[in-house]
């Protein structure tokens, strides 16, 4: 079962520092349910690291999570992804970025919903948080 399960509103269904911080800490929603697309966003900094090698990872936990078109493109050290499971054919789009900061990497998940579907935010904030996770 897809933890980003989404549906339309449509059919009636509704389904410290900051650097420091875990990613549940981290997890912001931007947007106007329902009026216009909401963005799920979230990161978390892993000390000693190294991008690169945590792409591969990263692009492991996007497909563990129900994810499809896993793409990664390591000029930009980033992951595309896209689900489609509302049965409508809209798609909802997952964007992740390993940055190397110093001896840091910063790895942002952000999670994209169209207009005039919903999500449980709770939902998405674990989903999101295990992706990044899988980052270790």
């Amino acid at each position: 079962m897809r933890l980003f399960c989404l549906s339309l509103a449509a059919a009636g269904l509704i389904a410290g520092a900051a650097n420091a911080a875990p990613c549940n800490a981290n997890f912001k929603v931007s947007g106007v349910p329902m009026l216009s697309a909401m963005s799920y966003r979230t990161f978390e900094v892993f000390p000693k690291a190294k991008a690169p090698a945590m792409l591969q990872k990263l692009a492991q936990a996007v497909s563990a999570e129900g994810f499809d078109g896993v793409r990664i493109d390591k000029g930009l050290s980033s992951i595309n992804a896209f689900q489609e499971t509302t049965g409508s054919g809209r798609i909802q789009t997952l964007r992740v970025v390993a940055r190397q900061q110093g001896a840091n990497v910063r790895v942002d998940a952000i999670f994209d919903i169209q207009a005039g579907q919903l999500t449980d935010k709770k939902i998405v904030n674990e989903g999101l948080c295990n992706i990044i996770n899988g980052a270790r």
